[in-house]
């Protein structure tokens, strides 16, 4: 108990001397306020960018997070479990394999299919160009941005319109880095793997898949962490709306209604996803042994 609260209160000081040093660098010295007054944080968009969240960006963005949650969950029960609970084999043969993993490869592929569509509506109405990076002048305002943050005199926020650099980064590294390798990734441990594929299994052995895939899930966790806290500290009802109703300023809590029962959607779902359910859902597709 006494190293608990000794590592607590080292945890607090610590914190807070980094959050008093980086103000004093960034407000308190000519150098400082220079760097942030020429990086405010933000590159501003075209003329032609889209503003807004369309109907589409709504759902999707309630479909991605819906399936991510399972597949994390089913994930962490592949890494936890030593002895499956059972096998699933296809109707037509093949190799057997733990019906934990199988459940997780088919949430995937709701995942994988849900994200396809979002990248495709992305380019097809320039919603792209509000997540991807087209300049250079990202990156030290994305370093702004981030002391800012650090700071506590957090950067202006309006999502409406235009995301600040880190918030675009962070965006990118996921949609287009930290998917598509946890996808390619997961492709190559799954059963799914061509075993025809000798010469690309030796160069992407599935010992190197499994190194990176759990980093790639903590790096979801820890995104999805950070972006629900932020999303509350920086103006929870005026956020929500603009995510989950389409409205911009209205101060109505019709957005936070529809985030809530989503969210009970999706805590519903993980409850659910037991071995008595599991199983039945496997067992749809192929047939479940010992």
């Amino acid at each position: 108990m006494t190293a608990f609260i000794v590592g607590g209160t080292l945890s607090v000081v610590l914190v807070a001397s980094v959050v008093l040093i980086v103000r004093v660098l960034l407000w308190g010295t000519p150098a400082g306020r220079e760097f942030v007054a020429r990086y405010p944080g933000e590159i501003p968009l075209p003329t032609w960018a889209p503003e807004g969240f369309p109907a589409w960006v709504m759902w999707q963005h309630w479909l991605n997070a819906f399936f991510m949650v399972l597949v994390i969950k089913t994930g962490w029960t592949i890494r936890r479990t030593s002895r499956p609970m059972a096998s699933w084999q296809s109707r037509h043969g093949g190799r057997k394999i733990p019906i934990e993993q199988f459940i997780h490869v088919f949430l995937d592929m709701f995942w994988l299919a849900n994200g396809i569509v979002f990248v495709v509506l992305l380019f097809s109405t320039g919603q792209w160009i509000r997540v991807v990076p087209f300049s250079w002048e990202f990156i030290p305002n994305a370093v702004s941005s981030a002391l800012q943050y650090v700071s506590l005199s957090w950067p202006t926020e309006d999502g409406w319109v235009n995301y600040n650099a880190l918030q675009v980064l962070a965006y990118f590294t996921t949609i287009f880095l930290a998917a598509p390798l946890a996808a390619i990734t997961g492709l190559r441990m799954s059963a799914l793997w061509p075993a025809r594929a000798e010469r690309v299994g030796r160069v992407f052995p599935v010992e190197m898949a499994r190194k990176v895939h759990f980093p790639v899930m903590i790096y979801f966790v820890l995104f999805v962490l950070v972006h629900v806290f932020l999303v509350f500290a920086t103006g929870a009802l005026r956020n929500l709306n603009h995510m989950y109703w389409g409205t911009q300023d209205d101060g109505s809590w019709a957005g936070f209604t529809v985030f809530t029962v989503g969210m009970v959607a999706i805590v519903g779902a993980a409850v659910a996803l037991r071995p008595i359910v599991t199983t039945q859902v496997a067992a749809l597709f192929g047939r479940v042994g010992r």
